[in-house]
């Protein structure tokens, strides 16, 4: 980490650049002269400019190339190839610059050399390094920018991430709250209605009475059962192992709505298959919403559940006899319907609710 952070400090280019001034410094005080003072100048003035190369890479490239060039125009210096600071500096155009600002700045390496050099070979060989230098420069560019893409998609991915945990959150929440909703509306719908037809039925039939008290505790013994798992699931960090109502749980559902005074009819036509627990729990939650509703709104002396097992889809429908309504699925419907209409999409389904022959329909397909 601090390699990282050193090599991005202003420092860093400080210490480079004194180096290459040692390097070519190196051969005028080490060999012995005297030499020309215009040497020193030109050996330290190639290799300062390197100081600013990240904030004018372009600049710093000529300016350097420029004292370069310029020191064999004196004969009495020590003999050397004046190169570490240009080619450094080459290096940090390829890497920072533009494509028409990097092919401008080679072409003016390239041109100024040629012109100022001594020999063939020495143009040969500073066209070679010229390249080396251009070349490391770019694959380096290339690296950084690959570097950069791979954490930029990190960051993407790991927003994404935290995304759909939030959204996975806020759905879990919405299908516990749906859950608890139509667990206490059944539930306490059953009981309403069994308390208010209660001090009837003590007068005229003492023995209906006491089935009938029964049918209050039992549904607030069942809605207390479901609440518990629920806030099972809650507590847990995995949630998964708590039991969830199926479909094998409707024939009790039918029973406790019967309790209710409504008659109801259950049926099921094809194959019953098993289902995934989740797909099984909004079955019997779409199953136990119409009944609800059965109960509390539609003045029904009956009502039937049949679920039709087809090979792609399964097929719901609650149909009453009651007073029936001009209501389908609308936005504002209500809970109740809404929650149905939720729960289908939620599985790729659909589910419409409106008048029936006598009384009020509803119907969910989803598919297996």
């Amino acid at each position: 980490m601090w390699q990282g952070r050193w090599a991005r400090s202003p420092w860093w280019d400080v210490a480079l650049a004194a180096c290459v001034a040692v390097a070519q410094l190196w051969p005028l005080l080490s060999r012995d002269g005297p030499w020309h003072w215009w040497g020193y100048i030109v050996a330290a003035g190639s290799a300062l400019p390197l100081v600013a190369r990240r904030k004018a890479a372009l600049p710093v490239l000529l300016v350097s190339h420029a004292f370069s060039a310029s020191y064999d125009l004196v004969d009495v210096v020590a003999p050397q190839p004046l190169w570490y600071g240009p080619l450094i500096a080459l290096y940090t155009v390829a890497t920072r610059s533009g494509r028409w600002v990097r092919w401008g700045a080679l072409a003016a390496v390239f041109s100024g050399g040629l012109l100022t050099v001594g020999s063939l070979d020495t143009a040969f060989r500073g066209v070679v390094v010229s390249v080396t230098a251009y070349a490391l420069g770019r694959a380096a560019a290339g690296s950084r920018a690959y570097a950069a893409v791979l954490e930029e998609r990190a960051a993407r991915l790991e927003r994404e991430r935290i995304l759909e945990a939030e959204r996975a959150a806020e759905r879990e929440r919405a299908r516990i709250a749906r859950d608890m909703h139509d667990i206490l509306a059944h539930a306490v719908s059953l009981m309403v209605v069994q308390a208010e037809a209660g001090p009837v039925v003590v007068r005229a039939d003492p023995e209906r009475a006491v089935a009938t008290f029964d049918a209050i505790a039992g549904a607030g013994r069942d809605a207390m059962d479901q609440l518990r798992r629920i806030l099972a699931v809650l507590r847990e960090e995995q949630g998964s192992g708590a039991p969830k109502a199926t479909v094998e749980d409707l024939p009790d559902l039918v029973r406790q709505a019967a309790g209710a005074g409504v008659e109801v009819g259950y049926e099921v036509a094809g194959e019953p298959r098993p289902l995934p627990p989740d797909l099984g729990a909004a079955v019997y939650r779409i199953v136990q919403e119409a009944l609800t509703n059965v109960v509390k709104h539609a003045g029904a002396s009956r009502a039937d559940v049949r679920l039709s097992w087809q090979e792609q889809e399964l097929a719901i429908e609650i149909r009453d006899n009651g007073r029936g309504t001009t209501a389908g699925l609308p936005p504002g419907g209500g809970n109740g319907l809404v929650g149905i209409r939720e729960r289908a999409a939620a599985y790729g389904g659909t589910a419409s609710a409106g008048p029936g022959p006598a009384g009020f329909t509803v119907r969910a397909r989803l598919p297996l």
